[in-house]
C-alpha cells in the first residue's frame, strides 16, 4: 500500500505539470496565426515512368512542420510503380483510398475481396489495414488517403464507412459525355463522382472529393476558389493547356501574379486551399483534369465557400 504522503505529494506535481501547460496568447496577435505555407507544386509524370515496382510518395512534410508523411494536411498522395507480374503491398492508417490507374492492368486484393482493374479505372478502398496489388503488365497507379488527418487527430478508424467502389473508365468516360451532351454551352463540364453512403455531401467518401473534368479544346474556365486543397491529376491534354493559380484577384476578377501549372498527362500539380484558379486550353485537344481534394470533411464542416467568376 503506497502511503498516504506520497499519494498526496505524486497528486501535486501532477496538478502543477498540469498548470505549467495552460498558455495564453493575446487575442488579435493570435486569432489568424502564421500557417506553414502551401506553395504550387508539380510531380512530373517521369516519377512512375520507370524503374523498380515502389510507392513514390508526394511527401511535403518538412515544409508542412509535421512529423508524419503529408501532401497537405489532410491528404497523403503518391505515384505507385508496378513492374509486370510484381506485387506490391500498400498500407495507410486512413478511413479513405483512392487509387486512380494511370496505365496498365492488374488486381487488388483486401480484406473486403478483390478488385480487378486497368488504365482509366478509379476505385475507392475504406479503412482496410492493407492491399495487395498485383500488375500483369507494366502498371503506375495514382494514389491518396486521408491519413494525415487521422494523424493530427490522433486517432485510428473505428469503423468502415463504406465499401469499396469500382468506377471504371467506360463508366467515367459515358457519364461525362452524357454531362457534355447536357451542359452544351455552359463554361464548365465535369462530373463529380459521389457514393450514396454520403447523400449530403455527395462526394467520393466522406472525407474525399473528386471531380472527372472536361477542359474542351479552346477554352478558358474563369477563375474559382474553395477552401478544399486540391492535388490535381492530369489524364489527358494537348499542348499549351495548363491552369494559372494565384491568392488573390483585382476587382475586375484578374488573377494578380498567378503561377502556371502546365497540364502533361500522368502529372500532378498541387493548387493551395483558398487560391484563385482558372482553365486554359488552347490547344486543339479536348482535355481531362481529374482533382481529388479534401472537400469531403470541408463540406460536411459547411466552409468549403466556393466562389467563381461568372
Amino acid at each position: 500500500m503506497i502511503p498516504k504522503q506520497a499519494v498526496e505529494q505524486r497528486q501535486e506535481a501532477a496538478q502543477q505539470q498540469w498548470e505549467a501547460q495552460a498558455d495564453f496568447k493575446e487575442y488579435m496577435s493570435a486569432v489568424n496565426p502564421p500557417m506553414p505555407k502551401i506553395d504550387v507544386v508539380d510531380y512530373p509524370s517521369s516519377l512512375h515512368e520507370q524503374g523498380d515496382t515502389r510507392i513514390i510518395p508526394f511527401d511535403l512534410s518538412k515544409s508542412l512542420d509535421i512529423s508524419y508523411p503529408a501532401t497537405s494536411p489532410n491528404l497523403m498522395a503518391n505515384f505507385i510503380k508496378i513492374n509486370p507480374n510484381d506485387t506490391l503491398k500498400t498500407q495507410a492508417q486512413a478511413t479513405s483510398q483512392m487509387f486512380f490507374v494511370i496505365r496498365g492492368a492488374g488486381k487488388t486484393q483486401m480484406s473486403e475481396g478483390t478488385i480487378e482493374w486497368k488504365e482509366g479505372d478509379l476505385f475507392t478502398l475504406p479503412a482496410v489495414p492493407d492491399a495487395l496489388h498485383t500488375a500483369t503488365k507494366d502498371s503506375a497507379l495514382y494514389w491518396v488517403h486521408d491519413g494525415p488527418l487521422l494523424n493530427y487527430l490522433g486517432v485510428a478508424p473505428k469503423t468502415k464507412r463504406f465499401s469499396p467502389v469500382l468506377y471504371t473508365k467506360e463508366r467515367l468516360t459515358k457519364e461525362l459525355n452524357a454531362i457534355r451532351e447536357e451542359a452544351a454551352g455552359r463554361n464548365r463540364t465535369g462530373v463529380l463522382l459521389a457514393n450514396p453512403h454520403f447523400p449530403q455531401t455527395m462526394t467520393l467518401t466522406h472525407t474525399l472529393w473528386s471531380l472527372y473534368n472536361a477542359l474542351p479544346a479552346g477554352v478558358v474556365q474563369k477563375p474559382h476558389r474553395h477552401n478544399s486543397i486540391a492535388l490535381d491529376y492530369c489524364v489527358d491534354a494537348g499542348p499549351d493547356t495548363y491552369t494559372m493559380i494565384a491568392k488573390e484577384i483585382d476587382a475586375d476578377g484578374n488573377l494578380i501574379n498567378p503561377v502556371k501549372a502546365m497540364w502533361t498527362p500522368g502529372s500532378v500539380f498541387v493548387t493551395p486551399p483558398g487560391w484563385w484558379h482558372s482553365h486554359h486550353n488552347h490547344s486543339d485537344q479536348d482535355a481531362i483534369v481529374l482533382p481529388i481534394q479534401d472537400a469531403g470533411i470541408i463540406m460536411n464542416m459547411q466552409v468549403l465557400d466556393f466562389q467563381y467568376i461568372a
